[in-house]
């Protein structure tokens, strides 16, 4: 099976030498282009390296780590050496199937990342077009999963999807950043110690609820005896915390329909 990336930005990068490291692509079974030339001399001891249109005829899956706005372009440039059965696979989920179509009639897959795949910890969403196989889905599975779980998702939900999972590791830092700072207000402890007091509970309590199979209630109700401190807390949060959550989730929301509106135009543009 031979792998292509079309762009080695961040996420270019990133895929390319996990796929590298955990052995899951042989180097010769590796290919890499990108617009600036210079920064593909890190990959050159891992991966072929070439032009757009060599990468895709060289490639059974591509992998197109670029910016909405040159995703139009790319596929245009790339389409006739694409072969029949190449599975074409884009890191942008504002980018729709039907656009994708218009340009050329292919495989196509959406797959959104998260930070934590840099740790192989990942909850790495996927949907595919109606043309995919199971061969095909069997194909690209193995990939992702070497930066950790991999979700399917049909397309008109990964834009919650990635609230939920690629977006949330900023939502949880900012929520324990501020939980953190209050907590400062009323305490000598240190700042870097509350922080790593924090945060080694919230992934011990992450991994007693996985291990053990309990739910955000059972954990609640195991700390919070009825009358006691933790009930207190836990009764502020319930009344008080929805509603502000509420508001994020309207806020992203919108802003997700804002920027697929965006890059609809801007690829019909």
């Amino acid at each position: 099976m031979k792998i292509g990336i079309i762009g080695y930005g961040s996420m270019g990068k990133m895929f390319l030498w996990t796929f590298y490291e955990t052995g899951v692509v042989a180097k010769e079974d590796l290919f890499v282009s990108n617009r600036t030339m210079e920064k593909l001399k890190e990959a050159e001891s891992i991966a072929h390296i070439g032009t757009n249109r060599e990468v895709a005829k060289a490639s059974d899956i591509v992998f197109l780590c670029i910016r909405p706005g040159d995703i139009k372009m790319v596929l245009e440039e790339i389409r006739d050496d694409l072969a029949e059965d190449t599975l074409v696979v884009s890191l942008n989920g504002s980018v729709k199937f039907s656009l994708l179509e218009q340009v050329t009639k292919r495989k196509f897959a959406k797959v959104i990342p998260s930070v934590t795949a840099e740790i192989r910890c990942a909850q790495t969403l996927v949907c595919f077009n109606d043309l995919v196989q199971e061969a095909d889905r069997e194909a690209l599975r193995p990939l992702l999963a070497t930066m950790g779980d991999v979700v399917e998702l049909p397309e008109q939900e990964m834009g919650m999807g990635s609230e939920l999972a690629s977006c949330m590791p900023g939502f949880i830092a900012s929520i324990f950043d501020v939980i953190c700072t209050e907590a400062q207000k009323h305490t000598t402890i240190p700042r870097e110690q509350i922080v790593d007091l924090v945060l080694r509970t919230m992934c011990g309590t992450g991994e007693l609820m996985l291990q053990k199979n309990m739910t955000f209630a059972d954990v609640v109700t195991r700390v919070a005896t009825p009358g006691g401190i933790t009930q207190e807390g836990t009764k502020v949060v319930y009344e008080h915390f929805p509603e502000t959550i509420d508001e994020l989730f309207v806020k992203t929301l919108e802003k997700r329909r804002l920027t697929a509106e965006k890059a609809e135009q801007n690829f019909r543009g």
